[in-house]
């Protein structure tokens, strides 16, 4: 694997944070398609295949396609769009988060140049940076664990960000040590951290527990990151309280209750 990019980045904002990165003169990054903020003169963009790595580049068509269709296995488009300083001097991009969280800058080189996390989680990276799936050799993680069983991995020495929901948990698991997760909470994880899904326990828990039949179990060693607020339990909360969306209005703070509703044409 080819040496990633050589980037320098800085993060801003607190909970609805944009990470920008500084190019210098042929470095380029890459990033999910609509991830751009804004970016200054001397960049080009440029809708590719796959990741752009150049894994696949021996290959020719065959080997864009392979990588392309990785991506379309974790659910994600076949494009990323490739951002390239070709100007004489650095210039700088912005990435921001799809929805309010945290952006978490990973050095792969720091965890032995692999990371593992969900299919939603990644926001850019450094050019030379690969992006491929994942599979847990277990096939019941494959079943009911949603993203369990197909997660992305990011493969080389290079800087990858990533976003997640609410307040992000860093856990460094000790060898043999165990912790249950949520699994919409599970943002990523080292490569040397061992992933399942388990089943809840009792019939009662399992079905009016309110927190899914199944939750992941990550074992150490390892680093762990976890997310407060995964996207999809806030656009739960969301369509639950939109009567448009076939959920029922609570009328906090309102006065007025179902004579409000009446007058302001919701029903």
């Amino acid at each position: 694997m080819g040496k990633a990019h050589e980037i320098e980045y800085k993060i801003y904002g607190d909970d609805m944070q944009f990470v920008e990165v500084e190019l210098d003169p042929a470095e380029s990054v890459i990033a999910e398609a609509g991830a751009l903020m804004f970016m200054e003169p001397g960049i080009q963009m440029e809708t590719i295949f796959g990741d752009g790595s150049g894994q696949g580049e021996n290959r020719g068509l065959t080997g864009k396609l392979f990588g392309a269709g990785k991506r379309l296995l974790t659910g994600e488009s076949l494009f990323m769009t490739l951002f390239t300083n070709c100007g004489a001097g650095k210039a700088h991009a912005s990435f921001a988060a799809p929805y309010p969280g945290k952006i978490i800058p990973v050095d792969l080189t720091a965890y032995h140049g692999k990371v593992i996390c969900q299919k939603d989680a990644f926001l850019c990276a450094a050019k030379g940076v690969a992006i491929g799936i994942e599979f847990n050799k277990r096939l019941g993680t494959g079943f009911f664990g949603g993203e369990g069983f197909i997660m992305q991995k990011l493969e080389g020495d290079g800087l990858a960000f990533l976003h997640a929901g609410g307040t992000i948990v860093e856990r460094e698991l000790r060898p043999g040590e165990t912790l249950r997760v949520d699994t919409g909470c599970l943002v990523g994880m080292t490569g040397s951290v061992c992933y399942d899904i388990q089943f809840v326990g009792g019939i009662k828990t399992a079905f009016f527990g309110g927190e899914g039949l199944f939750f992941a179990t990550v074992s150490g060693p390892g680093k762990v990151w976890l997310q407060s607020l995964p996207f999809s339990r806030l656009a739960d909360r969301i369509i639950a309280s939109a009567p448009r969306l076939g959920g029922a209005q609570k009328g906090e703070g309102s006065i007025l209750g179902g004579l409000g509703n009446l007058l302001d044409g919701d029903r």
